[in-house]
């Protein structure tokens, strides 16, 4: 069988017939070759594949030899598009058996027939445009043969309209729905028990992966391979999914549900107006009392009085409305489901207000308008390995950025995965030809309040000299706001801030403009690829710690010192290294490309602990002189 890898993959293989200027790779034959060999042990592993290996064939090829029902996860939509739309339809085009090929969303991503007839009929919206917008949608239902929202142009993705005409777990009817046997999301999961390969997202399957814990559903049955690509999102998710949450948009919504059902089934019953009203206006109390600023935080153990107050508010209205809801349950399935809804609603509420579960974090989110409440386990080893242990398959874990110096101890430690085979590949690009990584003198301490007055003087030179072409990466939105406003005037390029458009439409701009420099926090450190001279320079502001605030990071470094365990050294700083990896690897994606990759960070080489970023970054020029870099420039990128 490896002959056969190497016969696709190899010098003039049956591949690069296919894709034009394809040039062989060891390491991506080599990562062929040992997950050929993992499929035949039934056995698992996890593999760093460096920038450039190409791992999405690396994988895809022993996958389609050994024609067993898989299962490929991904960690951003970007992903599972380009494997969907892409990748795939070239890898089938080398094999004479078919394969069918499924591409599954989660279900907000499917319209609702019966939300949608609902609104047209009972509707209230926050503005006309919200009424247009409504419209166009029910004449593309009319013609849509999937339902997938993203089909639908003419309406933003962002749109208050869409958690209308969509579905959640909680308010969907199942097959007491009246439009169940047209149903987009049962038509999507029935094309999905039928695949071959089903290409899904993280968020997807850590949500079917819940469902089977009480007993229903499951994406592939009889899979026999899964692929986690993307995977060092894997135990952030993971730790969501294992979550007990509850957001006050839950609350809200069952609200506006029980009027527009009360319209239909229950006129005679005023009174339910005026209940889901005193929800309404209990729960944006509750948000008032949590405090105007934007925060993640822990519970308080003891809730001050205004706090307690609007807790006990909303109990008391839910507890009416639940009671008035299980009268008038029997008159339609959509008031059941509202009753339902009701009682799991108090029962979550009641756990999240209450005292925290043992080896859990307790902590909540405030966002402009709304907040949400959550039971976070601090460790999720044992959870995630109770669920697949009993799921006789392959387990692939695979991205570019899995180790720190060298060892995958931070990601197996947190996932439990200590009997799995490991393989780590170099990235192929040749980055002491192709990259400089630049740290500038004179730079204070991150944490000085001058830092970032003196962070746009360093940067500002370097911008003009590469004419735009930048992306600057910063560790908080406070930080990027602050550049945005003094850059805008001082630079004669394109600015472009996130939060202004949509991520994609970001890029497609930054990449059509070629000059742009591009202003971003966490969302763009990862899955972003950008080749050519468009983005010639990756700026990074600060080494990202996360903040030691933060209630879950703050509860593993309680946890750790309880063990005897230095928190910094085993968990903090692997995290940060991690992160940098991600951020600096948007800078070279190609065998063509050349840049400049600039932190500006003094720790980087100041401190004792430096050299751990470092030496986990790929082996590039190192430079402290800007004419250095100006030199590099010139000679390599400036054309």
């Amino acid at each position: 069988m490896s002959q056969k890898i190497r016969t696709i993959l190899g010098e003039n293989g049956t591949l690069s017939q296919l894709i034009p200027g394809f040039s062989s790779r060891e390491s991506q034959q080599q990562m062929a070759e040992t997950i050929e060999q993992v499929l035949s042990l039934e056995a698992s592993l996890i593999v760093e594949a460096g920038t450039g290996t190409g791992k999405t064939f690396g994988y895809l090829i022993p996958i389609f030899l050994s024609q067993k029902k898989t299962i490929i996860s991904t960690g951003t939509k970007n992903l599972q598009d380009q494997l969907f739309f892409n990748d795939i339809p070239i890898i089938k085009k080398l094999f004479s058996f078919p394969t069918k090929v499924v591409l599954l969303k989660g279900r907000a991503n499917y319209l609702c027939k019966q939300r949608l007839e609902r609104n047209l009929q009972e509707g209230h919206f926050e503005s006309r445009q919200q009424v247009a917008q409504l419209h166009r949608i029910d004449e593309w239902s009319h013609t849509t043969e999937t339902g997938d929202i993203a089909e639908i142009t003419t309406v933003p993705e962002d749109s208050g309209i869409w958690p209308q005409v969509t579905s959640t777990v909680d308010n969907c009817l199942n097959q007491d729905c009246p439009f169940f046997k047209d149903c987009f999301v049962v038509k999507a999961r029935q094309l999905a028990m039928d695949a071959d390969i089903l290409v899904v997202n993280h968020h997807l399957f850590f949500a079917d992966m819940a469902l089977q814990d009480s007993g229903f559903g499951e994406l592939l049955p009889g899979a026999s391979v899964v692929v986690f690509d993307e995977a060092h999102h894997i135990p952030d998710i993971a730790s969501q999914f294992f979550s007990a949450s509850l957001s006050s948009r839950q609350l809200m919504e069952l609200a506006r549900d029980t009027q527009a059902e009360a319209l239909k089934d229950a006129k005679d019953m005023k009174q339910l107006t005026e209940f889901t009203d005193i929800l309404q206006k209990s729960v944006q109390e509750m948000r008032n009392a949590l405090g105007i600023e934007l925060r993640r935080a822990p519970w308080p153990e003891k809730p001050d009085r205004s706090l307690d107050d609007t807790i006990q508010s909303v109990k008391s209205a839910l507890r009416v409305l639940e009671s008035t809801l299980k009268e008038v349950a029997i008159r339609g399935k959509g008031l059941e489901n509202c009753w339902r809804r009701s009682v799991q609603l108090i029962e979550s509420f009641n756990l999240l207000t209450g005292t925290p579960v043992e080896n859990t974090v307790h902590w909540f989110e405030t966002y402009p308008q709304s907040f949400s409440l959550h039971m976070t386990p601090i460790v999720v080893a044992e959870q995630f390995q109770n669920y697949i242990k009993n799921l006789k398959r392959s387990w692939i874990y695979t991205s570019a950025t899995l180790t720190v110096k060298n060892s995958f101890k931070l990601f197996t430690d947190t996932l439990g995965l200590n009997k799995v085979m490991q393989l780590q590949l170099k990235s192929p690009f040749d980055y002491q030809r192709q990259a400089l990584l630049y740290v500038p003198r004179g730079l204070p301490d991150p944490r000085s309040i001058d830092y970032n007055a003196a962070l746009f003087e360093t940067i500002v030179p370097v911008l003009k000299m590469t004419e735009g072409k930048a992306f600057v990466l910063f560790t908080s939105y406070k930080a990027l706001e602050h550049m945005a406003e003094q850059l805008k005037d001082h630079i004669p390029y394109p600015v472009l801030l996130q939060g202004t458009m949509s991520k994609r439409q970001l890029i497609d701009d930054f990449k059509r403009l070629g000059n742009a420099v591009l202003l971003g926090t966490s969302s763009f450190w990862y899955g972003v690829d950008v080749r050519g001279d468009a983005l010639s320079c990756v700026i990074i502001d600060k080494l990202p710690f996360a903040s030691p605030s933060d209630p879950i990071l703050k509860a593993k470094i309680d946890l750790l010192r309880k063990q005897g365990i230095d928190p910094f050294h085993t968990y903090q700083l692997p995290h940060a290294v991690l992160t940098l990896k991600q951020g600096a690897g948007r800078l070279i994606r190609d065998i063509s490309d050349r840049g400049i990759l600039m932190i500006c960070d003094p720790r980087l080489v100041g401190s004792s602990y430096g050299e751990t970023f470092l030496q986990s970054l790929p082996d590039m020029q190192r430079t402290r002189n800007l004419d250095k870099v100006r030199e590099f420039y010139n000679e390599n990128i400036s054309y």
